[in-house]
């Protein structure tokens, strides 16, 4: 089942404007709490091979992430353009794959947050991108292409 997992959307509105985005395409969205960013995400999706994780190690991590599972094409492009035409930027986004569901959702937002970084400092990368924040609160008309 097409799903999302959404961590750290605390601003009320931007919270609803995803989540209208989302029940538009008939996904369904789960919030994480931050003390839950210790489990592996496939647990945190529900799927039965995947079983709770460790006491976290470190505090929970700030950033907004939306996480995606199992959208079809439509989906995922409803999704992004949609987030775009409302206006919704939310710089670390990931797609559940094999290799990464059983990592905890503190290991993919280290890994997309590095991968960011490095896009934001390569030369050569579009200034509106290399300026842009991770925590959410961009404005409109702001970012690159990956909004």
């Amino acid at each position: 089942m097409a799903s999302v997992l959404l961590f750290n959307f605390t601003d009320e509105k931007r919270s609803l404007a995803v989540k209208a985005q989302l029940f538009r395409l008939s996904i369904a969205c789960r919030d994480v709490a931050p003390a839950d960013q210790r489990h592996p995400l496939g647990f945190l999706l529900g799927l039965a091979e995947y079983g709770p994780g460790a006491p976290a190690a470190r505090a929970p991590f700030a950033d907004e992430m939306l996480v995606m599972h199992d959208l079809s094409q439509r989906q995922f492009h409803g999704l992004l353009d949609g987030m775009k035409q409302a206006g919704i930027q939310v710089p670390l986004k990931a797609v559940i794959t094999p290799h990464n569901v059983g990592w905890t959702a503190e290991r993919l937002h280290s890994e997309i947050r590095s991968e960011h970084e490095a896009m934001r400092n390569r030369p050569g990368t579009n200034e509106r991108f290399s300026q842009r924040p991770f925590n959410g609160k961009e404005r409109e008309g702001q970012g690159g292409r990956n909004q």
